[in-house]
């Protein structure tokens, strides 16, 4: 082996041990707490509604309950500063905000444990609001914890073993529900999800506060207490994130805000039919849960390890066009799909199993890929000084326009068909595409002129 191949393979190894960092591993528990809540409101909810027979329009609008993720950068300012009685004392700023989103689901889910779709429509939506207000929360105070923990070198293996915990969770809230549905009743099945998320919480006790979160912002003490004060705090709280932001990045964070909140669109447009087209091409409760909840599982793992690796050794900003353009093109996977199965449904036969898992495989390692991408650049964005406000920012402005737009999708397979609903979401990529070449370009060209 020559010099360059040996220091090749070295570099590569050693993007490869970033895995066994403390924190790295830590990361875990805390994605578990974070993913477990997110199915239970959409695509669980969704097969738990489609299974009772809500119509189709109105389990499209339940995606609107989702907006909370999106617009959860309007109470992150509150999460940064405000310190919570008791719980910030005992545990810290993130620590503590952390524990109080994981008692809001808690309590949500076991709400909706205790209610019939059929009868009671409104009360399940209004709980799956708070299952999703507080599912943000606690995303807010994470994400805080994560980019606080370690150094930005180590930030693609956090959001690694982040999204591993995470599926994990998805996995316990997607198969592990679909079992426990079919095999004793849904109304069991949230208890237990809510049980699980007790995970979580013994997770907040074991582990440690940023040495950084502590330092790094005041909170509004009561012993301040004066208007003077409370000005400037709510200006450094909600202004000072946005012209940080825009302070640090010129014009060009008007190209990057862009970016974000296209980024996404193209994979959240299809979140909430995905799971009604299965039921609709006559695939079984057992059938989607092992291809697409445990299949799909290993796959999105193997695909967030592979961009954490990816990050460690290039960098944050090089793997973007790659990780869009792979979520794109992976709609036109059930585009094809849906033009299979429901062409053997129309000739007597059934949909064919290959064929979903084949779909699955695809999409699961674009969106673990790109997972890991997304958040280890949006983490590179932010500033010390303002973690949990700017990173909820991007996220919310990441989820916004795909959930707002997928509310609608029920509507849209409703008038046309599902082979033209999943070809318009791969074309709604193309924006992110174009726009992720423009900021490795402008990347590039900085690293150069620093040179």
């Amino acid at each position: 082996m020559n010099v360059a191949a040996h220091a090749e393979t070295r570099d590569w190894l050693q993007s490869l041990l970033v895995y066994t960092h403390p924190r790295v591993i830590g990361m875990l528990f805390l994605g578990f707490s974070a993913g477990l809540p997110y199915l239970l409101v959409f695509s669980t909810l969704s097969t738990w509604l489609r299974n009772d027979g809500i119509s189709l329009p109105a389990i499209g609008m339940f995606v609107w309950v989702g907006l909370l993720y999106s617009i959860k950068v309007c109470w992150a300012p509150l999460v940064d500063r405000l310190p919570l009685p008791l719980l910030t004392a005992m545990l810290g700023r993130r620590r503590g905000w952390i524990l109080f989103g994981q008692v809001g689901i808690i309590v949500g889910l076991l709400g909706m444990a205790s209610l019939d779709p059929r009868i009671a429509l409104g009360s399940v939506a209004l709980l799956a609001v708070v299952v999703a207000f507080s599912s943000a929360t606690q995303d807010i105070a994470i994400d805080a914890w994560r980019i606080e923990a370690v150094e930005a070198e180590k930030q693609g293996a956090m959001a690694a073993t982040y999204q591993l915990g995470y599926r994990v969770g998805m996995l316990v809230a997607g198969a592990g529900a679909l079992y426990l549905a079919e095999f004793i009743s849904w109304n069991v099945a949230y208890a237990v999800m809510a049980a699980c998320m007790g995970v979580g919480v013994v997770t907040v006790f074991v582990v440690r506060e940023p040495e950084r979160s502590a330092g790094a912002v005041r909170g509004f003490e009561r012993s301040e207490l004066s208007l003077k004060r409370a000005v400037w705090w709510f200006k450094d709280a909600f202004i000072g994130p946005f012209s940080d932001f825009f302070r640090r990045n010129g014009r060009f964070a008007a190209v990057l805000l862009a970016f974000i909140g296209l980024s996404r669109v193209s994979d959240l447009l299809f979140g909430n039919i995905a799971p009604v087209l299965y039921v609709d091409l006559g695939y079984t409760l057992i059938e989607i849960a092992n291809v697409t909840k445990i299949f799909g599982f290993g796959v999105t793992i193997g695909g967030a390890l592979l961009g954490g690796v990816v990050v460690s050794r290039f960098g944050t900003y090089r793997p973007l066009v790659t990780a869009t353009v792979l979520v794109a093109v992976t709609n036109l996977a059930f585009a094809a799909l849906s033009a299979q199965g429901f062409a053997a449904l129309s000739e007597g036969g059934g949909a064919d199993l290959r064929w979903l898992a084949g779909v699955i495989a695809a999409d699961n390692l674009a969106v673990g890929f790109a997972g890991t991408v997304f958040i280890a650049y949006f983490s590179s964005l932010t500033s010390v000084a303002y973690t949990a406000t700017q990173y909820a920012l991007f996220t919310s402005l990441m989820l916004l326009p795909g959930k707002i737009l997928s509310g609608f999708s029920g509507f849209v397979v409703d008038a046309t068909n599902y082979v033209t609903f999943f070809v318009s979401a791969s074309a709604a990529g193309v924006p992110a595409i174009i726009l992720a070449a423009i900021i490795v370009r402008h990347a590039v060209r900085a690293q150069r002129g620093a040179v």
